[in-house]
């Protein structure tokens, strides 16, 4: 069953708020499967005034950690019991960065399951603008018990 996200739930869902909150919306939720998570990248993003002054570029990084956000809903979305529990992205592989994306553009974040065995996730990422591939990579993550991460 396909399922959408809106704002106010993810960040009910995960820890992250503005400015390191990349993601809007995340959109055809797959349970255990898939999701597409949406950034609308905008000149007001606080990055852009040092990446870079006159030629403004999203940062790669900020790309993979959409996806790594992404996912961690499709996680939270996914386990019944996640209440109370925070997923940490662990690695990231074979990461390319293919295209620049810039202010306007609208990121489509696809994240699909690849393996999951207890609290430990891996995802096959790609992010598009356009229907054209800008990032891709496979993300690791582990859901955890939000106090067992202050050690």
């Amino acid at each position: 069953m396909s399922d959408i996200v809106e704002i106010k739930e993810i960040m009910k869902m995960i820890p992250h708020r503005y400015p390191f909150l990349m993601i809007d919306r995340v959109v055809d939720v797959v349970k255990g499967a898939s999701a597409i998570g949406l950034k609308n990248v905008t000149m007001n993003e606080p990055y852009f005034q040092g990446h870079f002054p006159g030629h403004p570029v999203m940062p790669g990084v900020l790309i993979v950690e959409a996806m790594a956000q992404t996912a961690a809903v499709l996680v939270v979305k996914t386990q019944e019991d996640a209440a109370g529990k925070v997923v940490y992205f662990t690695s990231i592989d074979g990461a390319k960065f293919r295209k620049p994306v810039f202010p306007g553009d609208q990121l489509h974040i696809k994240v699909t399951v690849l393996q999951n065995r207890g609290p430990v996730w891996k995802f096959s990422c790609v992010a598009e603008v356009g229907g054209k591939k800008v990032t891709e990579g496979t993300i690791t993550a582990m859901i955890m018990d939000e106090k067992a991460g202050n050690a």
